[in-house]
Parts: structure tokens; sequence; C-alpha cells
């Protein structure tokens, strides 16, 4: 079976390692707060500029994740929380790199995924590797750890 290709198309974030050394660069940390922003972006604002980066729209990416389609848009508009899987089912949806996922799972207030975690493991391997969510389930299964949906 072959893997799908990843469109390279990525929004552009500073470094933290960048950030780190502004911080520790400011006069204090309200000022560095307010110069960069830190944490005004939502899960919702993050999502959309995802979908606006990757040429996505909303409605194919509800239907790929498997959602139903009002809880999908509620997502996207920040009404609903989602749950980690279905960020992660979001996630594949979207073809996002291991980056973009743990923003995703950050901004949506849940767990980013932890190599040390045998089914995280996984999941990072399959978003590394370019697998699809379908295959990504077979190696959960195939390892005898819970499907993500």
């Amino acid at each position: 079976m072959a893997r799908r290709k990843r469109r390279k198309k990525r929004v552009e974030e500073p470094l933290t390692e960048d950030m780190l050394s502004e911080l520790l660069d400011a006069p204090n940390p309200a000022t560095f707060i307010k110069q960069e922003d830190v944490g005004a972006r939502s899960l919702s604002d993050y999502l959309n500029e995802l979908l606006a980066a990757k040429g996505l729209k909303r409605s194919a990416v509800v239907h790929e994740a498997g959602l139903n389609e009002t809880f999908g848009y509620q997502i996207f508009t920040g009404t609903r929380k989602a749950s980690r899987d279905n960020l992660l089912k979001i996630a594949f949806a979207m073809t996002l790199t291991l980056r973009e996922t743990n923003r995703v799972l950050q901004a949506g207030g849940v767990n980013g995924l932890y190599c040390k975690n045998r089914r995280d493991a996984i999941i990072i391997f399959a978003l590394n590797n370019g697998y699809s969510f379908h295959k990504t389930e077979e190696e959960l299964y195939r390892f005898g750890e819970a499907t993500i949906g």
C-alpha cells in the first residue's frame, strides 16, 4: 500500500527557542506576553488558519474525520470542546504534521503526543510517515492499542 504524499504547506510560527530567548531578554513578562500575543490563539483560530494555509474546506475535513457535521462545525467555531481522539481525527483529515498536530492538541486543552506512551508512539510514527487515518487505525489495532475512533 503506497503512502500518500504530505502537503508541505504549514502555518509558519516562531520557534519556541527564539521565543524563549525573547522572553528572557524582555524587561518583564507582561511586555513579552503583549508583544508576542501569547495565549491569544484559540483552537478554532488555529484550525481555521490551517484550513486557509492548506486550502482545505471545513466541510470536507469534518466529513473526512468522520465527525457529525454539526459537532464538527461547532469545534471549528469554538462553541464545543473536542476530545483528544476527535482532534486526532481532524489532524489526520487535514494531513497535519506532528508539530501542527501537537499544536492543535495543545490549543484544544488536551495532552500532546508523547513518544514514551506506546499508543502515542504509534500515532507519532504514523503522522511522521504520512499514514492515512485508516492505516493508523490498523497499526494501533495490530499492536493491541485502543484505536482513535
